[in-house]
Order: C-alpha cells, then sequence, then structure tokens
C-alpha cells in the first residue's frame, strides 16, 4: 500500500536536490487562486447575500443569516455530551499553560546614556479565526485558535466554520459548544474562500478584521494568498504531515498507528517513515494492513493517503542520513522514536512540532499536549512557525532621545544620509542644531 524510496548506498543530495527526492503532496495553490478571486470580489461588494447564496451554492444549506444566534451557542454548549465538555475544559487548561508562558514583556534597551529604545508587545485589534468543517468537526481547532489569541490580549474574536446541512445551516454543535466554553459569542456559519473575504471586507454582520488564522481547504489558502496585505496571515495551510524518524528500537506497532492517525485526516494526508532499519520497515509495512482493516474512514480517506505520491518509507544509511532527511522534508509533524530520542531530537532544525519517543504521539499534541497543532505544513518549517501567542502580537520600536544623546550620534546619520544620497534626512538633523551638526565628543 505504502510506497519505498531507498536513499541508501550513496551520498545524499543536499538542499533542494534532497527535497526533490521525498514525497509530498500536490497542493496547487496558484490554480485555486482564480476560482477564489470572483467569489472573495463578490463578497465585497455583496457581503451578506453572497455569503447566503455561496452557503447554497457549496453546502447546500438555506439560512437566513451567517452570524449564528447567541441563544445557539447557549444551547448547545448545554447539550455537548459531558465526556466531551471535561476533554474539551482540559484542553483549554493545558493550552492556557503552555500560551501564557508565552506572553512578552516590553523591553527597554539603553543604548547610549539618554537614548533608548524600547520592544513594546501590542496585540492586534481584531482577528478572524477559520474553523475546518468538511469531512470531520474540528472543536480542537477552536481551542488551537482562540487560546493563543486570548493569552496574546486579543480584545475582539469572530470565529467561521461552515454552515452543515445536518445542523440547519449552523456550524457543527460541538464547534458552537467549544466557542461558547471560551466564552466566544461572534461565531459565523461561513467557509471556504467566502469566509476569508468577510473576514476581510466586513459585511453588515461582520467588521472587518486585521488577521485570519486556521488552517483550512485548498480554497481557504488560496484566498488568504490573495488577500494576504488586506488582511495579516498565519499561513497558507496544506494537507496534514507526519514524518516519523525512527531506528531498529522502535515498536512497528506505534509507528504504524501514528501514520494511520495522520492519513485519516485526508485523501491527501502525508505520511513519511524515516529509517536506516530496514527490518522496522518490513514490519510496519505488515502492521499496516491489520490496523487499517480495524479502523473507519478507509476508502475515503487512509487508503489513498498511504497509497498516495505524498506517503512513503523511506530507507537510510544511518541516524545521521534520516536527520538531514526530515530537516530537508520539515515536516508538519514530527515523531522521533529512536534510541536516546531526546538527544535525537534536539538536533532536528526543520519541524512544525517535534514528539520525543514513544509516548508523545502526534495525537496526543492534536488535544491534549497543551502545544499548538495549527502547524507549517508543505515543507514551510524550513522558515515558519506554528500559531502561538507571537501570532497575535505586534512588536513596536519606541524610540527616545535626548538632546545631548542625539548630538553624539548626529554626525553619523548625517554621513549616512548623505552617501544615500538623502540630504533631506541629514537635514532633519541639522535643523534641531542650528544647521551646523556637532562633532562627537
Amino acid at each position: 500500500m505504502i510506497s519505498r524510496i531507498d536513499l541508501r548506498g550513496a551520498a545524499l543530495p543536499e538542499g533542494a536536490a534532497l527535497r526533490d527526492l521525498l514525497p509530498r503532496a500536490e497542493f496547487d495553490v496558484e490554480a485555486a487562486l482564480e476560482k477564489v478571486r470572483p467569489i472573495c470580489e463578490d463578497v465585497r461588494h455583496r457581503g451578506t447575500a453572497a455569503l447566503i447564496e455561496y452557503a447554497r451554492r457549496f453546502d447546500g444549506v438555506e439560512i437566513e443569516r451567517v452570524r449564528v444566534p447567541a441563544q445557539a451557542l447557549t444551547d448547545a454548549l448545554r447539550a455537548l455530551d459531558p465526556a466531551v465538555r471535561a476533554a474539551l475544559e482540559e484542553s483549554v487548561r493545558r493550552a492556557r499553560i503552555v500560551h501564557r508562558a508565552q506572553r512578552r514583556t516590553d523591553t527597554t534597551t539603553t543604548v547610549v546614556p539618554g537614548g533608548t529604545v524600547t520592544e513594546r508587545w501590542v496585540p492586534v485589534e481584531r482577528v478572524g479565526l477559520y474553523v475546518p468543517g468538511g469531512r470531520s468537526v474540528y472543536p480542537s481547532s477552536v481551542v488551537m485558535n482562540v487560546v493563543p489569541a486570548q493569552e496574546a490580549g486579543v480584545g475582539s474574536l469572530a470565529v467561521a466554520s461552515p454552515p452543515q446541512s445536518d445542523f440547519g445551516g449552523l456550524p457543527h454543535p460541538t464547534i458552537l459548544a467549544a466557542c461558547a466554553l471560551l466564552g466566544v459569542d461572534e461565531v459565523y456559519a461561513a467557509g471556504g474562500a467566502q469566509a476569508v473575504a468577510m473576514f476581510a471586507y466586513g459585511t453588515d454582520e461582520c467588521a472587518p478584521v486585521n488577521l485570519v488564522t486556521g488552517p483550512g481547504n485548498i480554497y481557504v489558502a488560496a484566498a488568504k494568498r490573495l488577500l494576504k496585505g488586506r488582511i495579516g496571515i498565519d499561513s497558507e495551510a496544506g494537507p496534514t504531515e507526519i514524518a516519523v524518524l525512527a531506528d531498529r528500537t522502535a515498536d512497528p506497532v506505534h509507528v504504524a498507528a501514528d501514520l494511520i492517525s495522520q492519513a485519516e485526516h485526508d485523501p491527501m494526508a502525508a505520511a513519511v517513515l524515516v529509517t536506516d532499519s530496514e527490518e522496522l520497515a518490513d514490519r510496519t509495512e505488515k502492521e499496516l494492513a491489520p490496523q487499517i482493516e480495524a479502523t473507519k474512514h478507509v476508502a475515503d480517506r487512509i487508503g489513498p493517503a498511504l497509497s498516495g505520491r505524498q506517503s512513503a518509507i523511506v530507507l537510510v544509511d544511518g541516524l545521521d542520513e534520516g536527520l538531514a532527511v526530515v530537516d530537508a522534508y520539515g515536516a508538519e509533524h514530527l515523531e522521533v522514536q529512536t534510541a536516546d530520542a531526546a538527544a535525537v531530537a534536539a538536533r532536528v532544525r526543520n519541524a512544525g512540532a517535534i514528539f520525543v519517543g514513544p509516548y508523545a504521539p502526534v495525537s496526543l499534541g492534536d488535544y491534549c499536549a497543551g502545544s499548538n497543532h495549527v502547524l507549517p505544513t508543505g515543507g514551510c518549517a524550513c522558515h515558519s512557525s506554528g500559531l502561538s501567542v507571537q501570532s497575535f502580537l505586534r512588536g513596536i520600536h519606541v524610540v527616545d532621545y535626548s538632546r545631548d544623546a542625539l548630538a553624539e550620534v548626529a554626525h553619523h546619520v548625517v554621513t549616512l544620509a548623505e552617501a544615500e544620497d538623502l540630504p533631506a534626512h541629514g537635514a532633519a538633523l541639522k535643523a534641531r542644531f542650528g544647521w551646523t551638526v556637532p562633532e562627537s565628543k
């Protein structure tokens, strides 16, 4: 079911050449741009009327308003299964512990006597949080978006999730319950590119936002790319990924189970095992079949995901080569199941999140580790981070210099301004000193 890539016996290529050898899902955001452009423009001009029309066309539901009534949120929380509520509350508690520790404090640096630069951290004023609602329901994504925004001090939060025909055109009730549990009362029944456009342009029901975060399908990613600049975005999330770096000490039962766990998200989900043990590769492959037979979502998700070009077992000569491969791959989720896993994990440079040892599966991170599961995909972990408190903060430098402190460095400023042929920059300093810049002391 799952293919193999054998990189043993020769020196590994570097950089892009190595990345090109590794499996990856096809995710053509550029091609989707032309499909989402007219949708976004329509929402820009017709607002709520366009959203109602797209709910009918894409989601098969008739709605009269897009904003979810407050009573629906209250009812959803009241009807939530007590066990699910307890699990969500524990997920929230652990996420708050981790994200609260990420808060930044203002830092003032004295550059010279009388001259300071303060880095002040200010939360984004208003954010739109997108929660997927297609093949699965993701109340955990409500937690992962809302908690860091709240801990950052964002004052205005709005959540959008697709309307569901099974629930009278409202988002899934578990999504609504999670919002209510977190104190979010502004929720919209809108999905796809049209939801991102609603956040970007605003409607009569929804005020425009400054930042949009959260994972979604290719049309959500394309809308984020199209509207970036008008809004800030966290990332263009692609299909989910797991890579497992393992040696002969790993348990093939665990490895197979973890590969399947990500494959059940989507037929485009990527599951990659990187190992220097052919025996582990064989045993893991044998484990896949019985475990797949015992689960659901086989035909529509797991089977296509594991047999697709995006999934593979990659054989390497040793641990150093394995590390080179996972760094080139830059997985959204990377499990390290090796001897001395903590030391090996410390050598990894590119991953959205790293899960160390046999008792830190990706599933833990999806729900209750305290970490965030909104992570960079498609190799973007080589330059981007997952969602955190920092995602919702802006750093502002506050420069405060006295006359003497400015006088000390004025001649350097004038010199550099003239070197760049920007004499008015220098003149701005000269004007403060009677057009004669003091010599340095």
